[in-house]
């Protein structure tokens, strides 16, 4: 095992990197969690519970084991957040509005994205892709993502209520919103169960984070159920009746495969499947080099770079590999931070966190218990912390400033992270290009040759597609 991971020549031991992969596991075991709780949207998108729950473990565990025996990292990987919440969030707002997008249809948006992925990895697209975009935009994805998250865990748990109301009076002329409906925000009743046990919730999660608890959004998770058991608001059954969850895993209700190539066709998956895409991209690009960083494999930047190429590799072929299992897009993990920081420097490391999804099996009962509440106040946290990447964003140059700005607001305000993207895009080539020309800019803006290919794509997709999902 030393010989195969070359452990002492990375200056760890079997030990340490064994305590680190679990150290990472506790950090993002949350994911088992969330993840179905977020794709079956409680009962709205079709899918089942258990099912993805399988998904969930296996993907996370099989591919965060193939990260540690090929690529040697120590970083793993599992459904992504904020593209979870997007691929339920297409499902259910397309089936409210009559469009014909099933799940089926959106696994399907994830495995070509996936080969596009695999593709833009082996052709090395992906990273003239990265340079392309300013790291102001790309700072201000992961922030709008972060607050788009935010938003879900707000409304699920009731903490915030979204109402829709007509409309009237509206005098002749004037701007009318979409539909004739506007939103209304407002909040939830504190004295309702599911409210106030969120509350408690995130309060136990914040604090377990402020003192610095390894693994604090797991067992903030698992303290706001025992809480959620005394107040009443956990269903217990499943402890007991395991047919639909059982304590050995059945493998038979796996969704494999579950694609509709044929019924995509003509319902704007392609807006869809870029917004997969494009999201991914800058999401491993950025938790990878980072954790590569913090293990200082990037001292090295030669040796640094040929691994994170094949991170890479890996990662793209996850993407695909997980929608075949029956869940969204598979990413790698910032979390795999903490089980750096314990000491982990090799692929041990990720082997022993994908052995521990995979032990999780075993736990689908216990798991299953675990209050919606719970989870709405982990992904407010997880808001939060994506949220820190706003500190990166030089606001006071308004050609940076302006299209961030966009980014970040259209995507919790739209619903829709391919909006926010969209308008990021949009803004920044338009006011790049008149700063450029006028010469009054702060500084000679570079705008990629693909950035104005994108620019060309999003405009036509706003243009014939109507401003669709």
């Amino acid at each position: 095992m030393e010989r195969f991971f070359k452990i002492k020549e990375h200056g760890s031991t079997v030990r340490t990197e064994i305590m680190a992969g679990i150290t990472t596991f506790m950090t993002m075991a949350y994911i088992l969690v969330v993840n179905p709780n977020i794709l079956t949207a409680f009962g709205k998108t079709g899918m089942e519970w258990y099912p993805v729950f399988l998904a969930t473990a296996i993907a996370a565990g099989v591919f965060t084991i193939a990260m540690g025996i090929f690529v040697n990292f120590p970083v793993a990987v599992a459904p992504g957040m904020g593209l979870n919440a997007y691929f339920a969030t297409i499902v259910v707002s397309t089936a409210s509005t009559g469009q014909p997008v099933t799940w089926q249809m959106a696994l399907t948006a994830v495995f070509i994205s996936g080969i596009i992925f695999f593709l833009l990895t082996i052709t090395q697209i992906r990273q003239m892709l990265i340079d392309a975009v300013p790291d102001g935009l790309k700072h201000a994805i992961t922030v709008g993502i972060g607050l788009f998250i935010a938003i879900v865990g707000l409304k699920n748990s009731g903490l915030l209520t979204v109402s829709v109301e007509a409309v009237k009076d509206i005098p002749a002329g004037t701007f009318t919103p979409v539909l004739g409906f506007e939103t209304v925000f407002g909040l939830g009743q504190f004295t309702s169960g599911p409210v106030l046990l969120t509350i408690i919730g995130l309060a136990l999660i914040s604090i377990l984070m402020v003192i610095r608890v390894p693994g604090a959004i797991l067992f903030g998770i698992l303290g706001t159920t025992v809480v959620g058991i005394f107040m009443g608001e956990v269903n217990l059954s499943s402890l007991s009746d395991t047919s639909q969850t059982p304590w050995i895993p059945n493998l038979a209700e796996l969704q494999m495969f579950q694609f509709d190539f044929a019924g995509i066709m003509g319902v704007g998956i392609v807006s869809i499947i870029l917004t997969f895409t494009f999201v991914e991209l800058f999401d491993t690009f950025g938790t990878l080099i980072g954790t590569a960083n913090r293990a200082g494999f990037m001292k090295n930047p030669v040796e640094g770079k040929k691994r994170v190429g094949k991170a890479m590799f890996v990662d793209s072929i996850a993407v695909s590999g997980g929608a075949m299992l029956g869940t969204s897009t598979v990413t790698a993990y910032v979390e795999s931070s903490a089980g750096i920081a314990e000491g982990g420097r090799t692929g041990l490391t990720a082997v022993s966190t994908g052995v521990c999804f995979l032990l999780a099996l075993f736990l689908a009962p216990a798991i299953a218990i675990i209050p919606s509440s719970a989870t709405a106040a982990a992904l407010i946290v997880v808001g939060v912390l994506m949220m820190q990447s706003v500190n990166e964003i030089n606001f006071k140059d308004l050609v940076i400033g302006i299209p961030a700005f966009l980014t970040v607001t259209f995507m919790p305000f739209t619903y829709s992270i391919a909006n926010g993207i969209s308008f990021g895009i949009l803004s920044y080539v338009l006011l790049a290009f008149v700063a450029n020309v006028s010469g009054k800019g702060e500084q000679k803006y570079k705008i990629h040759w693909l950035m104005w290919v994108l620019f060309v794509l999003v405009l036509a997709r706003y243009v014939f597609m109507q401003g669709g999902h």
